[in-house]
């Protein structure tokens, strides 16, 4: 039986403050969620859509630059952003792919993007960017608790 709730991490755990996401998933699994599947990958790619088949509500996690620390979490929806290239693609345009192949919408989903700070290679994660990720974890923990995962 697929868990209905996801929680995708997105992010590499060798560029510095990029590992907050990942960093946020293994938190995660050490207190047992186990009403979620946790996911994580380097980033996003059109094969994803199938790891959302068959939940009520998605989470993704990401560091980014750009947002207000110590995160800015926010209900999403299915957006045709052009970011299908054969890189990576961002969590709207994920979901506008769900719509496309399967025809239908996609889970709830929302985002909560981390504040991070520096994501050069090999750099380890910053204290400023670690302080963000312990609040953050606190919002999933959080999320999960108010998904009501029956029916």
């Amino acid at each position: 039986m697929i868990p209905p709730l996801l929680v995708f991490a997105i992010g590499n755990e060798s560029r510095g403050d990029d590992a907050l996401a990942p960093l946020l998933l293994r938190q995660l699994y050490t207190e047992g969620m186990a009403q979620a599947d946790l996911i994580e990958d380097y980033q996003l790619q059109v094969e994803h859509v199938t790891d959302l088949l068959g939940r009520k509500a998605v989470l993704f996690v990401d560091a980014d630059i750009s947002c207000a620390a110590p995160f800015h979490f926010s209900r999403i929806t299915a957006a045709h952003d052009h970011s299908y290239t054969s890189h990576a693609m961002t969590p709207f345009a994920l979901l506008h792919a769900y719509r496309q192949v399967y025809g239908t919408e996609a889970p709830d989903s929302s985002l909560l993007r981390i504040r991070g700070y520096g994501f050069e290679l090999g750099a380890s994660v910053s204290s400023e960017a670690s302080a963000n990720l312990e609040l953050a974890t606190e919002q999933a923990r959080t999320w999960l608790a108010d998904i009501p995962t029956a029916g």
